[in-house]
């Protein structure tokens, strides 16, 4: 029988989180059934899991298979109509799933949606990874309402609205579980960061819609499992980025775009080294020579898709930001 909502937890080796963000997800989903999916984690966070919460199902995985592969793995043990990706280091407020349920059922479209997501650590502000509702911009650089680069903004009510948007956070990500199987689901290449912009963005492809609800309120501490400038982040963000414009950015495009992103790279790889992060620079270069070498795959997933394309907005955020002094959306 199927379910509404599955809530699903991805952990690896997060006992910790689990001991402080679980309480608020178990007392706050009435409306949905809690699942972790376990990427072969070597601390005894499962156990926890099993003798404090015996309600929640746990799927374990043989191996750490990262946010795309862990996932892509473990929904497929869930019958749900709609599922809720939610990262280990979230808590989750009083009434955080009803307005998003109530979106999904009064648009038949909207494939994806994302809450408004603010700083635990902080809570007056919003929160790097999603704030309030992912954009991309004429370059493919993901930004967000809220948050552009290091500037982010204090919740003020500005963003309270239910918007669309281009693409949901992957800290907390609703979708509709046909949409997401209909698509092929995470890509799984990816390993970790930014899967949920492809995702979101092959979802609009095929004629879907992503939506933000204000109305709906989780705080994330961010960087739990690997800090903003770890050069592994920097890594996988950089290439990442790539392989997603190859794959969804509209063919008139795409190869002026890829170019533009590669020489931008550079002057990025020229400011760390200003700055004395060379392992950053190094993480550009690897991740440039990752995506060359993924580029006949890419090309091949680029050919299945639907042939719709949706593109981004036509400014730049980096032109907004450095030149215009721009600093929110």
């Amino acid at each position: 029988m199927q379910q509404e909502l599955a809530i699903v937890i991805l952990n690896w080796n997060g006992k910790n989180l689990l001991e402080q963000f679980l309480p608020s997800v178990s007392r706050n989903s009435p409306k949905g059934s809690v699942y972790i999916i376990d990427n072969a984690s070597t601390d005894d966070s499962i156990v926890f899991v099993e003798k404090n919460y015996p309600e929640i199902s746990v799927i374990p995985l043989e191996e750490n298979l990262g946010y795309a592969g862990g996932y892509q793995k473990g929904l497929k043990e869930i019958n749900a109509k709609f599922y809720c990706l939610l990262n280990s280091d979230i808590e989750v407020s009083l009434n955080w799933v009803s307005p998003i349920l109530n979106l999904f059922k009064n648009d038949n479209l909207i494939a994806a949606i994302q809450p408004k997501i603010l700083d635990f650590k902080n809570r007056e502000y919003f929160e790097y990874a999603g704030a309030g509702g992912g954009l991309m911009d004429s370059l493919g650089y993901p930004y967000c309402r809220g948050r552009i680069f290091e500037t982010i903004e204090k919740d003020k009510g500005q963003y309270n609205d239910n918007t669309a948007i281009f693409w949901a956070s992957g800290a907390c990500l609703f979708i509709r579980s046909k949409d997401y199987w209909a698509v092929g689901g995470l890509d799984i290449d990816y390993f970790a960061h930014q899967e949920e912009i492809d995702l979101c963005w092959r979802l609009q492809n095929s004629g879907k819609k992503i939506y933000y609800c204000g109305e709906s309120t989780v705080y994330h501490v961010g960087g739990a499992s690997l800090s903003y400038e770890n050069p592994r982040k920097v890594f996988l963000n950089f290439r990442n980025s790539l392989i997603s414009i190859l794959k969804n950015e509209p063919s008139p495009t795409v190869i002026f775009k890829i170019f533009s992103r590669l020489l931008l790279d550079g002057v990025a790889g020229l400011k760390f080294l200003y700055e004395g992060k060379v392992k950053s620079l190094l993480a550009i270069l690897k991740a440039h020579f990752s995506f060359y070498k993924m580029i006949p795959s890419s090309i091949n997933k680029r050919k299945h898709q639907t042939k719709k394309k949706i593109k981004p907005q036509t400014t730049s955020v980096i032109w907004d930001y450095y030149i215009l002094k721009k600093k929110t959306v």
